[in-house]
């Protein structure tokens, strides 16, 4: 009766913390644009295809596999997760052994699979610790990126290894009588087979609020770590876009701006002097639309987007994995301010230029290798195309190769510099 008030007192603690973590979050996302969402069909298709089968990630099968072994392993051990916590408001044990086979199956699962990803993570601290992976450096990466992977990496393996101590010495303690299979565990029981019953139950109780507590410490860091989309990966891959990556989409602004000059009935007619005009493209965090901030709390700082990125490679400053943590960084820091004072509030720096450089807007190709790769299919370059709208249609701001195209569209309805009428002087020398 005490474990089980202690363990709803701690529940509640834990579900308190991450509701107030996911209530800042939505007033966040509220200082976003809008982003329309349909196509649910075609949806739940990409999101079984690319997050549940993880197919982007087996683009490297050796690494792709680990990964994904890892990403199942999560997917059948939540099932005993979600039992733990109904064994620990209820009072009782083992709720879901009622499914009977398909009980014995999931613990096994989960049995093996916590064994597999335990090794699979020792492999993954192993290879940032001394292997020297490229694309985990950057100018973006700080100490503090590093020593985030490392405690998110630490307690996922402390969350097998008391899993697995769980697990062998519930076994030890009702071999004869023991609900549900664990084959790893059932061999690692032999090592404490000489234990007497009590050690045995206390060791048992140890592992099992290790578990417990290591679970509901990871779900309220993660929201504030790179690995938030252990949480968000999923859905953010359902909510990715269905049109080919090159596709630009228009700006509804402008769209109905020129609809209105195009209407005689529109184009004369008065408007409210008091009317605040929509900004063109993005100049910081609250121009987004909210799937953008969306990719940036999703984005794993895997670094695959800024290795495959052209301009990067050739030595340029642009990095796509740098734009999502930037956009994440900024709306932290404005974000709070905003609520508290109005979407007017200023503190004179953005993330188009103070965050985002000049340099990095236009170094972007538009050639959606970033997009490509992201395994979480975030979409990079439609963000930078909107920073780079806003440069033009608000500053006139842009490089002078472009802008000398700009000025001949305007003033010979084509980019090069010939007028109209001297397009065709080139057929006289045809014989």
């Amino acid at each position: 009766m005490l474990k089980q008030i202690i363990f709803i007192i701690t529940l509640i603690i834990t579900l308190g913390i991450f509701s107030y973590t996911v209530i800042k979050l939505i007033a966040l996302f509220k200082l976003c644009k809008p982003f329309p969402i349909k196509d649910f069909g075609k949806r739940f298709i990409m999101m079984l295809k690319v997050a549940l089968g993880q197919s982007k990630i087996f683009r490297k099968p050796v690494l792709g596999l680990m990964h994904a072994l890892v990403f199942w392993g999560f997917c059948v051990i939540s099932i005993g997760s979600i039992e733990m916590v109904l064994d620990g408001v209820s009072g009782s044990d083992r709720s879901l052994a009622f499914l009977a086979v398909i009980y014995d199956f999931i613990m096994a699962s989960g049995d093996i699979f916590a064994a597999i990803v335990l090794i699979m993570i020792v492999m993954f601290i192993g290879r940032r610790a001394f292997l020297n992976v490229k694309r985990f450096t950057g100018i973006e990466m700080s100490h503090k990126n590093h020593i985030d992977a490392y405690i998110a990496l630490t307690m996922i393996l402390l969350l097998m290894v008391s899993l697995l101590g769980m697990n062998t010495f519930y076994v030890s303690l009702h071999h004869n009588e023991m609900v549900g299979y664990y084959p790893v565990s059932n061999y690692l029981s032999a090592f404490v087979a000489t234990m007497d019953t009590a050690d045995l139950h206390i060791f048992h109780e140890i592992f099992w609020w290790m578990h417990i507590l290591l679970i509901f410490a990871f779900a309220n860091m993660l929201p504030y770590s790179k690995h938030f989309h252990v949480f968000l990966s999923v859905p953010n891959v359902f909510l990715s876009r269905l049109e080919p990556l090159g596709k630009l989409y228009n700006m509804d602004n402008i769209t109905k701006e020129v609809k209105m000059m195009m209407n005689p009935e529109t184009a004369f007619a008065a408007t409210d002097a008091n009317t605040v005009p929509e900004r063109f493209g993005v100049k910081d965090a609250e121009d987004v639309n909210w799937k953008n901030y969306f990719d940036a709390l999703t984005c794993t700082q895997c670094g695959r987007c800024t290795s495959v990125c052209p301009a990067n490679i050739t030595g340029k400053k642009l990095s796509p994995r740098k734009l999502m943590m930037d956009l994440r960084a900024r709306m932290k820091e404005k974000g709070p301010s905003m609520i508290k004072k109005g979407k007017d509030f200023s503190d004179n720096k953005s993330l188009n230029k103070d965050y985002f450089s000049y340099e990095e807007i236009w170094a972007c190709t538009t050639c959606n290798a970033c997009a490509q790769e992201c395994p979480v299919n975030i979409n990079h370059p439609s963000l930078i195309i909107d920073m780079r709208r806003y440069l033009v249609m608000e500053e006139g701001s842009a490089p002078s190769g472009i802008k000398s195209a700009f000025t001949n569209v305007e003033n010979n309805g084509a980019p090069w510099q010939f007028s109209p009428e001297d397009r065709l002087l080139w057929t006289k020398e045809i014989n």
